[in-house]
């Protein structure tokens, strides 16, 4: 198969995908094979909802905006562009994936697959319904594609490489395990944003949402803050209230209600609004309903400390502080070249 007859297949894809990522769903005339996928489709977002708790319609369909987004002729030729695919030996490449958020392991499947290769998927239990369904899309609008794509639930074999994604200590595992093939282990990582205390209230919410997306479970949701010395929480506070409606979800408000509990027993200075928390510490990785934060004397002293925990970091949310800072309110619209870790997933794929 033809580099070009891949990106149309994903193009296609995404234009699939767009008619679900609208508040209201509304089905296209012009969309290849929509009389046999599309009321299918709409079963497994249903099915979906059902078995995470976290995954709400709105978090489906914000997923789902995001990759029709970025699955256009024009963002996947400037993402390929500077690569060579004229050597590829096919392989076979296991992605174990996690679930935390919908369709999380997208980026890797859609990479394995344009690169050429055929890829073995072990998906979480946590976010099964929807990546099936959308491999058998690809199927439909290009049949090359068909024994090249294969969900397992059982022990992955057979492979030449692996892209693997779990907690820190599944990382562990996957290193051992896999210490014999080419491979990708990611492990837990946070985003944080460094203020300075002059953001405009517009900045401010806008860092809402690289908070509360996804209810703060993707590792592109800021977790911390850096705060300068005696900076005043008042007007973040007053930025983030449009987002109160989050805990009349059942899950949100469990983990606000429980966390809240153990900081007032165990007596922890904290803030709070109702809704959620912020708390004075070190650490990166915040509960749900919980954001940390740590003050700074001065810019290069929290650029040295980025710097000593780089390795614990996705992204860093600022203005005018660093050469790879995303803007506020950016975190959870990626561009397909916006690797994870930083680690370039199609070289590595390319290489194999």
């Amino acid at each position: 198969m033809q580099l070009q007859e891949r990106i149309n297949a994903f193009v296609k894809l995404g234009d699939f995908l767009r008619q679900f990522s609208n508040e209201v769903t509304q089905k296209a005339d012009n969309i290849e094979h929509n009389e046999i996928f599309f009321d299918g489709f709409t079963h497994q977002l249903k099915l979906a909802e059902e078995s995470n708790g976290w995954f709400t319609e709105e978090t489906i369909k914000f997923a789902f905006k995001s990759w029709s987004d970025a699955l256009t002729f024009n963002n996947l030729n400037t993402w390929l562009a500077p690569y060579s695919f004229d050597n590829i030996d096919s392989k076979q490449v296991a992605i174990i994936m996690a679930g935390n958020i919908p369709l999380v392991g997208f980026h890797d499947f859609l990479s394995v697959l344009i690169s050429g290769h055929n890829v073995l998927v072990k998906q979480s239990s946590n976010d099964k319904h929807l990546l099936p369904y959308l491999a058998k899309y690809l199927e439909y609008v290009e049949p090359k594609f068909k024994g090249n794509i294969i969900f397992t639930e059982a022990k992955i074999e057979g492979f030449d490489a692996v892209i693997a994604t779990g907690s820190n200590n599944t990382a562990r595992y996957f290193e051992y395990y896999f210490k014999n093939k080419p491979s990708i282990i990611r492990n837990n990582r946070n985003s944080v944003a460094v203020l300075t205390g002059d953001e405009t209230p517009a900045e401010l919410k806008n860092l809402s949402e690289d908070i509360f997306r996804y209810y703060g479970l993707g590792c592109r949701n800021v977790s911390k803050l850096f705060v300068p010395k005696g900076y005043k929480f008042d007007a973040f506070f007053e930025s983030i209230y449009h987002w109160h409606p989050i805990v009349e979800k059942a899950k949100y408000a469990n983990n606000y209600d429980y966390n809240k509990a153990v900081y007032l027993m165990s007596e922890f200075d904290m803030l709070e609004n109702g809704f959620f928390m912020i708390k004075e510490d070190e650490s990166f990785a915040s509960p749900i309903a919980t954001l940390f934060y740590e003050y700074y004397e001065n810019e290069s002293e929290i650029k040295n400390i980025l710097e000593i925990k780089k390795d614990q970091i996705q992204c860093i949310v600022s203005s005018g502080f660093s050469k790879k800072e995303i803007a506020f309110g950016d975190t959870q619209k990626p561009q397909l070249w916006d690797y994870a870790d930083d680690v370039d997933s199609i070289k590595f794929l390319l290489s194999i």
